[in-house]
């Protein structure tokens, strides 16, 4: 009966996990792994094992939701996705280099500092001019609106991308989908829509995590009677947020998107100075 409502719990906060991650393109993995480490005290390693496994479920089940809808932009996102995996396998094997104490306390530092600079607000499409790599790759697209369909154009491709390998290398290191900091480099760097970079980061998250995933089953860190209540429910609230998403104001969305990230940061930092 313990384990029934173990299971029960987990499965709850899944769904709120991935209702989260799919409105903000983090990905459900942000919120499972400090809910198993701090509220039911399951062994981090196992913790970010099942939050690979719900990073895939998130994109899996949110990501058709979006392309449906019109929001991703799959031509960025494949091209990106190079730069990911990539990433995640120089950073997975930089962990057996580097400590990855360290590297949690620096990326916690960042993310702090980014959840202060998502809250500026952005006037989305501010330069209409065309890039021409953009044009050539064929990244330009345009985004439902209330107002109807609205174009938008991708600038800075060569940033974006460089970006991208940095944020592949840190799901690699630390056994996080990134999302973070894929939606700052498309909405920061590459200027797409905000709703467009939550989209797309949400289709590219799969990917970078299975690359890393993969690290973790082999190490015996993926345990089924854990991963699969996390799998349900953060597929569960990432298809709900997907539909949710179209409805809620892209300011409200920074807010969200601007606290988990610092408190992200925080949890970070803390475990890993807690371990030093």
């Amino acid at each position: 009966m313990e384990n029934l409502i173990f299971t029960g719990y987990v499965f709850a906060g899944s769904i709120l996990a991935g209702l989260l991650g799919s409105l903000t393109g983090l990905g459900g993995g942000v919120v499972i792994v400090p809910l198993l480490t701090l509220v039911f005290g399951v062994d981090i390693r196992y913790a970010i094992g099942a939050s690979l496994i719900s990073v895939i479920s998130t994109s899996s089940g949110a990501a058709s939701a979006y392309v449906k809808e019109g929001y991703t932009n799959i031509r960025a996102g494949m091209f990106l996705e190079i730069a990911t995996t990539f990433g995640a396998m120089l950073g997975a094997y930089l962990t057996t280099v580097f400590a990855p104490k360290l590297i949690s306390v620096v990326f916690g530092i960042i993310l702090i500092y980014s959840a202060y600079e998502v809250r500026k607000p952005v006037k989305e499409n501010l330069d209409e001019s065309k890039d021409p790599l953009s044009a050539k790759l064929k990244m330009d697209s345009d985004y439902p609106t209330g107002g109807g369909k609205k174009a938008y154009h991708a600038h800075h491709i060569p940033a974006g991308f460089g970006m991208m390998f940095i944020a592949g290398s840190i799901s690699g290191l630390l056994g996080i989908g990134s999302g973070a900091l894929k939606v700052i480099a498309m909405d920061r760097i590459m200027r797409l829509p905000f709703k467009v970079s939550t989209a797309t980061s949400n289709f590219m998250i799969g990917v970078t995590a299975a690359a890393s995933a993969g690290i973790y089953l082999a190490k015996g860190y993926v345990n089924a009677g854990l991963a699969m209540p996390v799998l349900l429910g953060v597929l569960l609230g990432s298809v709900s947020g997907a539909r949710l998403l179209p409805k809620i104001h892209t300011n409200t969305l920074r807010v969200v998107f601007s606290l988990l990230i610092f408190a992200l940061g925080l949890e970070m930092m803390y475990n890993a100075l807690l371990r030093m």
